[in-house]
């Protein structure tokens, strides 16, 4: 008899037989067996509704799994009972969706594991005593130490500071703020964002950093009207100060990104693309696969740094010496590298690149557009010769200069090597001008969007709207206009500058409201439909990492890159959709979450906390639970 199970699965039958012989039965959406002579499945989901992302296909309510870790059919419940043998698992859906495993991307998995190690500050929204109070907590628990000597020379890190954060509003931080701490330890704040660092005096000093420091290429370092350091740091001058902090011990590392893909993995993500790739997170998901513990396919954008662009040759040759070191790592699919066009758009940064200047607090124009850091036409030298072998581009652009500036230089590479089908991409893509909307499918390039910022927010309010105003407002993350435009979407959460609500992602990007929101942000003129936001997040994204013939529909001969919901959200209130649970999560063919094993309800749990407020750790110190998501990254 087969094997009968609600949700609680044994690893044992789902892993792929790596000697499995005999032809494949391919059985389509109506059920029909394509090909004989039918064989068992190692596993059967049934009573479900399969959202396979394919086009004309008839209602399936099935889902078999081969034990190559292959689809073997997709059909009617009673269709496909024929592929249920004495050890095959089988698996009552209870109404829940079957669909592909959702491919992130754009993503930062391995900082997310970097920042666990670390205390946060989630995000508050708090006044400067009250951040010194939650600082000093942190100051004076021992569980926090980041150096064997804390005083006076063992750093304190803290991670997801605020920068729009510091109440009344319009409160511009400086390192004096924090030099009255009870403490000589160095100190930096990373910002949530990504994009800005705060130090304290003694962390300015061991970095050398004075009045006469230059900008370094790519990044800003904040002074006050006296030209002396306010701390604050953007952009590519964080290293200045980040470069001193001490590296934590790489098992320790790699234990917690372990922790983090299995949160992955509960939240229902079966794809990848690590957004800033140096040999340093190479090394750790090196680690990973070695100790079997890598449990999505990975596809790791190589960092070009601004620097290196002016220098195409030699950027391509420091890509392919990565990619050669690490090529036999398996689940890493190499062939993206990233590049920074700009920084973020929100006040007090705006380093976003803009075709327009900034506005002042009063909505009267600045002499301030931003800052690109690599101009079109090295951007499309750049493009030409990673093109030309083969390789594609992936652009964080989130001003419409920047996103211009994309777009010219993939046109440039187009018209110098012809290399079609590379599917160059532009992320982020918070501001587009209407000019540039139908060059994406003109190009070929695919936009790929952090939709959960589509709401409206501190971020899209306060520290946006009056510095952009009303007109360019109205187009923010303009996801419907591109869709209408022909252009082919692809998501991405940007994890860990927001926690990973995957489900709450695929939610807003069509009521563009969230579960956190405080009202839509422009839903009927670019709010998407149920059918395109799963489809971004699943087949647009496979697409978008060229591995649209491998993964990202629910169809026969792909591999089973599977995800089971506890609800139907092709039919659930849209509002529904953000609290879905993910009850099981197979990359090929093999389970990598089960919400009923104990690690999988320990994955659950930490995704829950991490959605809901601060880490453990911080929880006591935060004040007062407000929180706001972070902009972009």
């Amino acid at each position: 008899m087969p094997s009968s199970h609600s949700f609680a699965l044994s690893r044992r039958g789902l892993l792929a037989s790596a000697g499995a012989a005999g032809a494949s039965v391919a059985v389509g959406a109506s059920g029909a067996a394509a090909s004989s002579p039918r064989r068992s499945a190692a596993l059967v989901l049934h009573n479900s509704r399969v959202f396979t992302g394919t086009r004309g296909h008839a209602p399936a309510q099935a889902v078999a799994v081969g034990r190559d870790g292959k689809i073997l059919a997709v059909g009617s419940d009673s269709a496909l009972k024929r592929f249920i043998g004495r050890d095959t698992q089988v698996v009552d859906a209870r109404g829940g969706t079957v669909m592909s495993g959702i491919h992130d991307g754009h993503a930062h998995p391995m900082d997310a594991a970097n920042r666990s190690l670390r205390p946060s500050l989630a995000g508050a929204e708090q006044t400067v005593d009250e951040l010194r109070k939650t600082l000093t907590t942190f100051l004076k628990d021992s569980a926090l130490k980041d150096s064997a000597d804390q005083e006076p020379d063992g750093w304190l890190v803290v991670e997801d500071w605020n920068p729009v954060g510091l109440l009344p509003r319009g409160t511009a931080p400086h390192h004096s703020m924090l030099d009255a701490l009870p403490t000589r330890r160095p100190i930096a704040l990373r910002g949530g964002d990504g994009h800005n660092l705060w130090a304290n005096q003694r962390a300015l000093d061991i970095a050398k950093i004075t009045a006469s420091t230059p900008d370094p290429v790519g990044g800003k370092i904040v002074k006050g009207a006296d030209g002396k350091p306010t701390g604050v740091l953007k952009d590519d001058a964080q290293p200045l100060v980040s470069r001193h902090i001490p590296e934590p011990d790489e098992t320790q590392l790699a234990d917690a990104a372990a922790k983090t893909l299995a949160e992955a993995a509960a939240s229902g993500v079966t794809t990848f693309m690590e957004a800033v790739v140096g040999r340093g997170e190479l090394k750790t998901y090196q680690r990973l696969a070695e100790s079997g513990r890598l449990l999505q396919r990975i596809v790791p954008a190589l960092r070009i740094e601004t620097g290196q662009t002016k220098d195409p040759a030699a950027a391509l040759a420091y890509a392919k010496g990565l990619r050669e070191d690490f090529k036999d790592v398996r689940g890493l699919r190499f062939g993206t590298v990233k590049v920074f066009l700009d920084g973020v758009i929100e006040y007090p940064a705006q380093t976003a690149a803009l075709l327009k200047p900034y506005l002042d607090e009063d909505g009267k124009p600045t002499d301030h557009r931003g800052d690109l850091y690599v101009s079109s036409a090295d951007y499309g030298r750049l493009t030409a010769a990673f093109n030309k072998d083969g390789w594609q581009m992936h652009a964080h652009a989130i001003g419409d200069r920047a996103v211009r500036t994309s777009l010219d230089g993939y046109a440039y590479a187009l018209r110098t090597t012809s290399a079609r089908g590379l599917r160059n991409t532009t992320a982020h893509l918070q501001l587009v001008d209407p000019a540039d909307l139908p060059r994406f499918a003109l190009l070929g390039v695919i936009p790929c969007m952090q939709l959960q910022w589509a709401t409206r927010n501190i971020w899209t309010m306060d520290a946006l709207l009056p510095y952009i105003g009303a007109g360019r407002h109205r187009r923010l993350y303009p996801a419907r206009s591109l869709e209408g435009h022909g252009a082919r979407l692809s998501g991405g959460s940007d994890w860990p500058v927001d926690p990973l609500q995957v489900w709450n992602q695929v939610r807003t990007a069509v009521d563009r409201f969230g579960a956190e929101g405080e009202g839509d942000l422009y839903r009927e003129q670019e709010g998407l439909s149920r059918s395109s936001a799963l489809l971004m997040h699943t087949i647009g994204t496979a697409r978008q990492l060229r591995m649209d013939h491998l993964t990202g529909t629910v169809e026969t001969g792909k591999s089973a890159d599977l995800v089971l919901l506890d609800r139907d959200v092709t039919r659930c209130p849209v509002a529904d959709i953000s609290s879905a649970e993910v009850r099981l999560t197979l990359t090929g063919g093999t389970v990598v979450h089960d919400a009923d094993s104990s690690a999988g309800r320990a994955a659950a749990a930490r995704v829950t906390r991490a959605a809901a407020g601060p880490r453990p750790a911080a929880q006591a110190a935060v004040h007062g639970g407000r929180h706001a998501s972070c902009g972009c990254g």
